[in-house]
């Protein structure tokens, strides 16, 4: 695809920006659900600065719903910002967008770093995190969308590196905490070198995205960018997914819709039974023809943060206090989820099934909602009008393999068949609807977790 005047991409420098680059838009959500025991224990108590990275035997107690509130101020700005997306492109230039969000993400982590070392009361500490996390992932949404846009002119191996970087981005923060909990030192320490890891990714991100003007090769590509339309950071989402189709999908709740199928040679019925039409595609016809897939994309996600992790973060190991109990949920919840939910969206690199006409595909979605009440099930100390029926720690265990490899590959399977049951230049338009769809499960499952916590 390239011309043989097209400069090489010395040492994979710029391949290597994008991964980072990819690392960091989904750094800070990783860290902050990843930490929700440290959070928990500060909340605790009154002035106390010494919450620990990792979870007691008796379970942190939640008093301020924090797992729920920090899952749906989390997800409402990724919802928010999709519907935002075209004006803020309009207006904004691109260099302002990524670079300024960069920025804002590095000094509300660096504050939350601080609070570490800083004796204040749960109510005001409660107060700034949440409002630390709202910016946050309101900054996140804004440069994922300005990087889509940033890739593509690129070629499609940038937006796969791009696309890896965030699927380590939660086995990343897992490895972080494990490692900060095994340090040996106190707890105040590991958590202020827990929160630190980030603000170091994201200040190396920021180098990484300043040096591409610098590199031959970038510069190259990004030559085209300032003679594209306004539109083309929507246009880049259909790039991305086509690489994702081969290459599968990292994990994360806030990834934008990237496994769309591109290639006309898989659909000729289509374009044999319905010509294509000159013009923009109609947004009704578009859903009347993926609303199924539509509905699953939704129904997948609101199932998974409805527990995930407000419910999740609260199981805690049967065993008596030790090690493994101490290291139980980091290891079991959120290193777990993250590497199964990545092996899961990878599996479609290899196959899809069941395929869009099937009714399997719906009845396996639906089956997830059984997830909830058997997480709802497990080991929860701290709980009120439910029982424990599952102690053990083998069936949380099994009950988050299953969920988190259903997730990932549920997710990116409705993604790559939605593009499939419309025309080729109503793509664009599907991939749009998609995004916003991935985003509406995020904040149902985010708000539906606010009742499941309560029956508890």
């Amino acid at each position: 695809m390239e011309r043989g005047d097209t400069p090489q991409d010395s040492y994979h420098l710029v391949g290597i920006s994008f991964f980072i680059l990819g690392l960091g838009t989904l750094l800070p959500w990783n860290f902050f659900i990843t930490a929700i025991p440290y959070f928990q224990g500060r909340l605790a108590g009154a002035n106390s600065t010494t919450g620990t990275l990792g979870t007691n035997h008796s379970g942190p107690t939640d008093a301020f719903n924090f797992n729920n509130w920090m899952t749906l101020l989390s997800q409402l700005p990724l919802l928010l910002f999709t519907l935002l997306n075209s004006f803020l492109y309009q207006c904004i230039p691109e260099t302002v967008r990524i670079l300024g969000s960069l920025l804002v993400i590095l000094l509300l982590f660096a504050l939350t770093a601080a609070l570490v070392k800083v004796d204040m009361s749960p109510g005001p500490f409660f107060s700034i995190t949440m409002a630390s996390v709202w910016f946050i992932n309101s900054f996140c949404a804004v440069l994922q969308g300005s990087i889509f846009g940033l890739l593509g002119t690129m070629p499609s191996t940038y937006s796969t590196l791009f696309l890896s970087g965030q699927g380590l981005a939660g086995i990343f923060a897992a490895l972080a905490m494990v490692t900060s909990m095994a340090s040996g030192v106190d707890a105040q320490t590991s958590a202020l070198g827990y929160f630190v890891t980030p603000c170091v990714g994201i200040l190396v991100s920021i180098v990484c995205y300043l040096s591409l003007p610098h590199l031959e090769f970038a510069r190259y590509y990004l030559a085209r960018k300032s003679s594209t339309a306004p539109g083309q950071e929507l246009e880049t989402k259909a790039e991305l997914l086509r690489s994702d189709e081969k290459n599968g999908i990292p994990n994360s709740p806030q990834k934008a819709a990237l496994i769309l199928d591109l290639d006309p040679e898989k659909e000729p019925q289509l374009e044999l039974e319905e010509p294509q039409k000159p013009g923009k595609p109609s947004v009704l016809i578009v859903l009347r023809k993926i609303w199924l897939m539509a509905l699953c994309l939704v129904l997948v996600f609101t199932v998974t943060l409805s527990v995930f992790p407000a419910i999740t973060a609260m199981v805690t190991s049967s065993t008596s206090p030790g090690k493994w109990s101490q290291f139980f949920n980091p290891i079991c919840c959120f290193l777990l989820f993250n590497t199964m939910d990545w092996l899961g969206r990878s599996l479609t690199s290899y196959f899809l099934w069941p395929d869009q006409d099937s009714r399997l595909l719906p009845l396996l979605v639906c089956l997830r909602v059984l997830f909830i009440p058997l997480f709802m099930l497990c080991h929860v100390p701290e709980r009120s009008l439910l029982p424990i029926l599952f102690p053990q720690d083998a069936y949380f265990i099994t009950f988050m393999l299953l969920f988190a490899v259903s997730n990932g590959y549920l997710v990116s399977l409705t993604m790559c068949l939605a593009p499939r049951q419309v025309l080729p230049h109503e793509r664009e338009v599907a991939g749009a609807l998609m995004t916003f769809f991935l985003a509406l499960g995020l904040s149902c499952g985010a708000s539906l977790s606010f009742l499941f916590k309560a029956l508890l």
